[in-house]
């Protein structure tokens, strides 16, 4: 067995199966970080989401940041009906429809967009859709901070619904936060609550598991051969064995 390693078919072989060798562990310990990748954001954005609340100006007090992201917030103030846009192609459990967007002027005068649910499409693409009107008054909304989406706008589209929640894509206001909010529930009946996102590590580590098994398969195949052809080479004669 020893002589048939030192051929140079064997030889070759062999490097080729310690490259796939390395390379499964390479692809293994990458999946394995991305676990632990992914088990960080999910207790982070659990933190954020069971948080006790602050209040928009305190969380916001620096700008917004990526730490901020589903950091848990309420204001008080006023809703501006007249704001009103829905944001196309947003599809919640296979369905498509439409974000529900409206301005909220905060007791300190600053404008807020608030995400106030999820409303289903119609039939037809450019059917005007009608989404229920906030209520008037001082009110208390609680919610998630949002970062903007930094998208190209789309014109042409029907009047009264954007492309994304992008400041260019909604419309202007005199004085407004870096964020918007997403409510953890819906003020009216009729809007559906968007859900936090599920972050799970279960997939990246079966990949990191899969991988490795992999390379336990590679070795185990390079053994099997080099079993069987040292047999084969030992049940024929010298000058037909293999260089």
């Amino acid at each position: 067995m020893i002589a048939l390693l030192r051929t140079r078919r064997w030889i070759s072989f062999t490097i080729v199966v310690v490259v796939v060798i390395v390379s499964f562990g390479f692809l293994s310990r990458w999946q394995w970080a991305r676990a632990q990748d992914k088990k960080v954001d999910r207790i982070t954005l659990a933190q954020s989401v069971g948080a006790t609340p602050e209040s928009v100006d305190a969380a916001l007090a620096q700008g917004m940041t990526s730490g901020l992201q589903w950091h848990r917030v309420t204001a008080q103030g006023q809703w501006l009906p007249e704001t009103q846009v829905l944001v196309r192609r947003r599809p919640l459990n296979s369905t498509n429809g439409f974000w529900v967007m409206t301005a909220f002027r905060a007791v300190t005068g600053t404008d807020l967009w608030i995400n106030r649910g999820w409303i289903p499409a119609q039939s037809s693409a450019t059917s005007q859709v009608q989404a229920p009107a906030p209520d008037q008054g001082v009110v208390d909304i609680t919610g998630y901070l949002r970062e903007f989406e930094n998208e190209p706008v789309q014109q042409g589209l029907p009047q009264g619904q954007v492309s994304s929640v992008s400041a260019q894509a909604l419309p202007a206001l005199a004085t407004s936060y870096p964020a918007y909010v997403q409510l953890a529930t819906p003020t009216q009946a009729g809007l559906i609550a968007l859900p936090t996102p599920e972050v799970n590590e279960g997939q990246n580590i079966s990949y990191a598991v899969q991988w490795l098994l992999f390379a336990f398969v590679s070795v185990g195949g390079w053994f099997f051969f080099l079993r069987r052809e040292a047999r084969e080479d030992g049940n024929q004669p010298d000058d037909v064995r293999r260089p």
